[in-house]
């Protein structure tokens, strides 16, 4: 079995979910269901349909989330001491070396992402280039716009 890389925050953040699923959702998708039953002919029922349709949707979501928290590798990025490498957790200042744009990225697990925020997951383009580089060292990235060079200006556990 593969392990998942997760934060601890992301981490906190699916059990969050799946609490919330077990808890609330699915028992809300039951009532759904029990009141669209109530209405009679289930062959014609927009509402069963739908509500059965998110009675899979939710148990399939719970599935996947439980199977991750398994196959979870919870990594502390404070804890870390990397020696100045980029790895997973941390959080790393760039320069874009063509424009002179200075971004943060944290790099995390596939489901942390969000670059509203900051955070790249671990298997973007960005985040495998930058793995086990240093401050200083220049990492090349293929991007959508063509080859971006971007200088490693701090590398942070926190």
């Amino acid at each position: 079995m593969t392990t998942i890389p997760l934060t601890v925050r992301g981490a906190e953040k699916l059990k969050d979910e799946l609490a919330r699923l077990k808890t609330v959702e699915r028992h809300a998708v039951i009532q759904a269901i029990s009141e669209a039953r109530a209405q009679g002919d289930l062959s014609e029922n927009a509402e069963y349909e739908a509500a059965k349709d998110k009675q899979g949707f939710i148990e399939g979501r719970i599935l996947e989330i439980e199977s991750k928290l398994a196959a979870a590798q919870i990594i502390d990025p404070s804890t870390l001491d990397a020696g100045g490498r980029v790895v997973f957790g941390c959080t790393v200042d760039l320069e874009d070396e063509d424009s002179g744009v200075r971004v943060t990225y944290q790099i995390v697990g596939d489901d942390e992402a969000d670059l509203k925020v900051g955070k790249i997951s671990i298997s973007s383009p960005i985040a495998r280039a930058l793995i086990r580089k240093e401050v200083g060292d220049v990492a090349e990235v293929q991007a959508p716009g063509g080859l971006k060079h971007y200088e490693i200006v701090d590398v942070r556990y926190v």
